[in-house]
């Protein structure tokens, strides 16, 4: 394995290094970082664009770019969405850096109305990246949502491919994957549990965040450890310019956001906190079975960025966040995460960046009950230490060559129950488990013609499963038959895995383009759940000597067509995706307090297909898209279904989301979506018998029945209050589920009281109307 990564290596290194030679005749490297005037934030995906020669190149994450032209007179062309075009005349005659300060686009008056996007805003159609959906935080602002709380991920599940994972949740489903197929990244950390208030607001703070990708297929190289898909959030790294406070009140919620230079030009910082208030809603109650109770949320993101030279930068980023769920002093619920990343860029040389990573998440819940004779406390928790190290490597003019490697290590607790002196309950600690992920990875973007683009790639994955612990084999049954004991340290099992990347594009014209891509992932953390929909208490485990790793092979081609001088966007893509070592569950598992979790587990295949087409319009006075995904998601498993193929819980026919904005006047900006998709799969009883006088269900075919239809329409308006240099301020109104549709939370089944031969299906609905208004400032 090490020696097939060294060749690939070396082989890829030695056709770029050829292609390079071959044409450094009177060529040169212009470099630099692309960045916001305003408030000195680095831009990523800014274009970079030769106008004489017609060729480009857009900066990375975090600003820089690389382009090497031949020698001569030359005219660049920088922009990015919202930013004013500037254009640079140059000289080249050799090795140059020119960094970019960009202004805020002026607004263009139309009848008095600002327009909200142009042609400089336009996707890439030459780019080969298939699958991926970027998002600002300006694009997100106006759309309704619940209860008024901005939310990444509530937005995100509005775009074609992506799924909610039911009403109000946070969690969503990407192309047939399950909610834990998804690689939820926020500055490079992972987050476990991305959620607030068991699904209803997720744990992203839209007043700290920059950035939003989604990667659904195709995805690059330097990503792994997932099936699905890839939400990458990077936060905000301060204003470096001038001091800002903002921030705004809602009727859950409040949020209050502050940045600022540290120095000048040089170093900056960013805080910025939220929490919701229902807990003193029920305070202010006088009955004590509600003012003893609790609910609430809190999190707090924090940034600093240095500048220690021209070639050197250094972020510290970091995000807390807890909930709380008590009823009186019986019952309580608490968890949250923990992020923490230190990154350091080096620019080498111009055509040579660094980026070197040390990364820190935990994730962890903790359950108490208190009733007298009966305490108990259960504690779970997955914690990573992660380093990276990734090269960017702008060879020539034709080839742009990333390599890296990647190592985690990560702790599992999956339960710890712990009771008072006196409890009937007996204390029971799971074995904790150790395990350590290793990547490497290199992938190469190669313009062979003005029209013909080809990326391809390869990532080496490692997993080692560690001791101390007891490990176990199971026959077919679920039986434990044999059971191995492992010291610390010990290497139980390593997992190598090759995981091929490769996609090609060409412009069919200046307008429109195809696509083509194929990528293998493989996934070894599972989350573990026997409920319908997401919960804090949902625990994660590790790949094993019995669970295998996940593996998924997607092949994807789209069609891209900008229309009406770039206006409009349209957006055709089919996949298909194969899946192996699924993971269901035995009928009747107990997958809590079980050490040997594999005996509650069936593992199989799967597969997922299906055609997606997003059309959106960016530029006017109105502005939005209409998206719609037709797809299929099945499995198949031995021990279910009698071997079948069955629905996935996650299978969902039809799935269609509008999204409007109108742009009123300059005070008021109108907003609406409307949201259509299939019943979720779900498994009803079939029949029902009787044993000593009470009513037992029985189920025969698992999710081959259907929720009903969904279907809501949500409202949205903003009023600008003042629009001062200084200082401005807004008022947002909201109404989730305008026309009060009953949707179905959960659907279960009871004897009739009139009839004790009938059975009666009680249907519960969470949200009628929910109208909602908050006020948002800054100064």
């Amino acid at each position: 394995m090490k020696e097939t990564i060294v060749r690939l290596l070396f082989i890829t290194t030695l056709v770029a290094t050829c292609f390079s030679y071959a044409q450094a005749q009177e060529k040169f490297a212009v470099s630099g970082v692309v960045k916001s005037k305003k408030n000195g934030e680095t831009l990523i995906g800014a274009s970079v664009r030769v106008v004489d020669l017609s060729v480009g190149t857009t900066s990375n994450d975090y600003g820089f770019y690389s382009i090497t032209l031949p020698k001569g007179k030359h005219v660049l062309e920088i922009s990015a969405v919202g930013m004013a075009v500037k254009q640079l005349d140059i000289n080249l005659t050799a090795n140059q850096r020119i960094d970019v300060a960009l202004e805020d686009a002026a607004a263009k008056e139309l009848e008095g109305v600002t327009v909200s996007a142009s042609s400089t805003s336009s996707r890439s159609l030459t780019s080969t990246q298939m699958g991926v959906e970027r998002l600002t935080m300006k694009e997100t602002k106006n759309i309704p949502v619940l209860l008024g709380e901005r939310d990444v991920l509530k937005t995100i599940q509005l775009l074609p491919g992506i799924k909610s994972a039911g009403e109000g949740s946070s969690g969503f489903y990407v192309r047939g994957g399950a909610a834990d197929q998804n690689l939820i990244l926020l500055d490079e950390a992972p987050v476990y549990n991305a959620s607030h208030l068991l699904g209803f607001f997720s744990t992203f703070n839209s007043d700290a965040i920059k950035d939003i990708n989604v990667y659904k297929g195709g995805m690059p190289a330097q990503y792994g450890g997932r099936l699905s898909s890839v939400l990458d959030i990077k936060m905000n790294d301060g204003n470096n310019q001038d001091y800002n406070v903002g921030g705004s009140i809602g009727l859950i919620s409040a949020k209050l956001n502050a940045e600022g230079p540290i120095q000048k030009d040089k170093s900056s910082f960013l805080v910025s906190g939220r929490r919701t208030y229902i807990d003193l809603f029920l305070k202010a109650s006088k009955d004590t079975a509600i003012n003893q109770n609790s609910l609430y949320f809190y999190d707090l993101n924090a940034k600093l960025n240095f500048t220690l030279g021209s070639k050197d930068k250094l972020y510290l980023s970091g995000y807390f966040g807890r909930d709380k769920l008590g009823v009186g002093k019986t019952f309580s619920l608490a968890w949250g995460n923990g992020t923490g990343t230190m990154r350091w860029n080096h620019i080498f040389s111009n055509k040579l960046f660094s980026n070197t990573s040390l990364i820190f998440s935990n994730y962890d819940y903790k359950i108490s009950i208190r009733s007298g004779s009966n305490d108990v406390d259960v504690f779970s928790q997955i914690r990573d230490w992660n380093i990276k190290e990734e090269l960017q490597w702008y060879a020539s003019d034709k080839h742009n060559i990333r390599i890296g490697v990647n190592a985690i290590y990560h702790t599992m607790r999956p339960g710890e129950i712990t009771s008072g002196e006196n409890s009937s309950f007996n204390n029971s600690i799971l074995q904790k488990r150790y395990s350590w992920e290793n990547a490497a990875y290199v992938s190469d973007n190669w313009k062979v013609s003005p029209k013909l683009n080809v990326s391809y790639g390869v990532r080496a994955t490692a997993f080692s499963i560690l001791g101390a612990g007891d490990f176990y084999n199971v026959d077919a049954n679920g039986n434990i038959v044999d059971t191995l004991h492992y010291n610390s340290g010990q290497v139980v099992k390593t997992y190598f895995n090759l995981e091929p990347r490769a996609a090609v594009s060409y412009q069919l014209n200046s307008s429109a383009s195809l696509k083509t891509s194929y990528a293998r992932n493989v996934q070894n953390l599972h989350l573990i759940s026997n409920s319908t929909s997401s919960s804090p208490t949902d625990k994660w485990v590790a790949s094993t000597n019995i669970i295998k790793p996940e593996i998924s092979d997607q092949v994807s081609l789209g069609y891209y067509k900008n229309l009406a001088n770039n206006a409009y966007e349209l957006t055709v893509e089919a996949y298909y995706k194969t899946m192996q070592n699924q993971i269901d569950y035995r009928d009747g598992a107990d997958v809590f307090n079980n050490d040997a979790i594999e005996t509650q587990l069936l593992y199989g295949k799967g597969r997922a297909y299906g055609i997606e087409w997003l059309l959106k319009k960016k530029a006017g006075k109105f502005t939005g898209w209409l998206s719609y995904t037709l797809s299929k998601t099945e499995r198949k498993i031995e021990g279910i279904n009698n071997g079948s193929w069955y629905n996935a819980r996650q299978d969902r026919t039809h799935d269609i989301a509008i999204v409007g904005m109108y742009q009123l006047n300059k005070k008021w900006t109108l907003s609406a979506n409307w949201i259509f998709y299939t019943g979720d799969a779900i498994t009803f009883p079939s029949g029902k018998y009787r044993v000593d006088d009470q009513v037992v269900f029985y189920y025969t075919e698992r999710n081959g029945y259907r929720m009903p239809n969904y279907h809501r329409l949500d409202l949205g308006a903003t009023l600008k209050l003042k629009e001062k240099k200084k200082f401005s301020s807004e008022l947002t109104f909201s109404l989730y589920n305008a026309y009060g549709r009953e949707n179905a939370y959960t659907i279960t089944f009871r004897e009739s009281k009139d009839d004790p031969n009938k059975t009666e299906a009680v249907r519960v609905a969470l949200f009628k109307f929910v109208p909602s208004v908050s006020y948002n400032f800054k100064f």
